[in-house]
């Protein structure tokens, strides 16, 4: 049986320049593993702890020598000789010794990349793909992209109150197709933006950033890009929103200060009504603020049964804080996002509960990101359904989504795009 002979860590940097913790796994029989953690711009209060210097002589306060010297020296000698294959158990053992609720001895930024690297190792070790080795099964589901082609809020500076405008191309016919339906619309929306004069600047995560005068000119833009491209909207390609509203969240009002609006928890909830009438928007995440429960609530109610609504801040891939909102019936969906909970068993843990109660579950990359294709495999390795890794632009998102197609065509007819069916709480 193979076992962990050393773990190394190092610190590289992120798409926005910042550093970020990478994690090498070596087995007794040579095979390594690697990963690479992200780290989030618009982060939720109640996500485990990302594990930072201040020293503000290195990367204005930002490296993460200490989370890398957690893994080398804190970290290594535990785990040194443990069995791979025995997932559970490695994260227990980073759990027990962190010995926190929320990651704040050793990082969630170190352990979660240990807990990658490990099973990076491990599936090297069975000669496995990281998606067959997690997933272990005949076939396959290739997930709905959720590509994120306008940026506003805190990934780009001067644009939309909305942090994320996405297309859904779930009417496509495989991943691949997809894929180049979001390209195609992708090119069409810059051309808009151009011939309106706007500039074609991109945000965090490759989006367009033009200064545009209110949210719903956004949506206006994204319907036309469709068209222009020659897609159907509503049919061939839908629409996703992220507006991050907990961003613009103040004494208890929704601040849009771009439409000139301060609105309550009724008249935001009435706001996303109005919309879903207006536009074909299938998923709307984070469309009320973190800690306003009542306002989910709500939004489910009036909403729930016709758009997808996504947890991301309100949950941040704790099934804790999940099992609460199953039982509120607070949403029908989850975020997925890995550094928000630490490692990779708590993160299956969230998806095994999201589906056991009827909801969905997307799996998301970060506003900071790598070339680490991680979760591309854990989406086709689970079958989750649903990936959101940005706009097909910048390297570090098109590396997950070209991991993608990489693995649907290794799989072959093994392989089915979710489509539709990747909304299947919805009437």
């Amino acid at each position: 049986m193979d076992k962990i002979k050393n773990i190394q860590a190092w610190e590289i940097l992120d798409s926005r320049g910042n550093p970020t913790v990478a994690v090498r796994a070596e087995l007794d029989s040579g095979a390594c593993g690697e990963a690479a953690v992200p780290s989030g711009a618009s982060t939720g209060k109640h996500e485990a702890v990302e594990l930072r210097d201040d020293d503000k002589t290195r990367f204005n306060g930002l490296g993460v020598l200490k989370a890398v010297d957690n893994v080398n020296n804190a970290i290594a000698p535990e785990l040194k000789g443990m069995d791979p294959t025995g997932q559970g158990k490695v994260d227990n053992r980073l759990l027990n010794l962190d010995g926190t609720e929320n990651k704040s001895n050793l990082g969630a930024n170190a352990m979660l990349g240990v807990s990658l690297a490990i099973a990076h190792a491990a599936a090297a070790s069975a000669k496995k793909p990281l998606y067959s080795y997690l997933g272990c099964q005949n076939s396959y589901i290739l997930p709905v992209p959720l590509l994120n082609i306008l940026n506003g809020g805190k990934h780009a500076s001067d644009s939309t109150d909305f942090q994320e405008f996405m297309i859904a191309p779930a009417g496509a016919l495989s991943f691949a197709h997809a894929l180049r339906m979001a390209a195609e619309i992708y090119q069409a929306l810059k051309s808009l933006i151009k011939v309106q004069k706007f500039n074609t600047n991109v945000g965090d995560e490759g989006g367009f950033a033009p200064s545009l005068p209110s949210n719903q000119a956004a949506l206006d833009l994204i319907i036309d890009a469709m068209q222009k491209a020659g897609y159907k909207p509503g049919v061939d390609c839908f629409i996703a929103l992220d507006p991050a509203s907990s961003e613009f969240y103040e004494d208890g009002t929704y601040v849009l200060a771009r439409e000139g609006k301060r609105l309550s928890r009724q008249e935001m909830v009435q706001y996303y009504v109005k919309r879903t009438q207006e536009y074909p928007i299938i998923s709307i995440e984070d469309g009320m603020a973190e800690d306003d429960w009542e306002g989910w609530r709500m939004l489910c109610e009036a909403i729930g049964d016709r758009v997808q609504l996504v947890g991301d801040d309100l949950y941040v891939t704790n099934i804790k804080r999940l099992s609460k909102g199953i039982e509120q019936k607070a949403s029908n969906s989850i975020l997925i996002k890995l550094n928000q909970i630490g490692t990779l068993s708590e993160t299956i843990a969230a998806i095994n509960m999201a589906r056991q109660a009827g909801w969905t579950a997307v799996v998301s990359h970060r506003s900071g990101e790598t070339e680490d294709v991680t979760i591309a495999d854990l989406c086709a390795g689970l079958s989750t359904g649903q990936i959101k890794t940005g706009a097909p632009c910048r390297s570090e998102r098109t590396a997950k989504y070209n991991r993608l197609l990489r693995i649907e065509s290794e799989l072959g007819t093994c392989a089915k795009y979710a489509g539709m069916e990747a909304f299947y709480n919805l009437k």
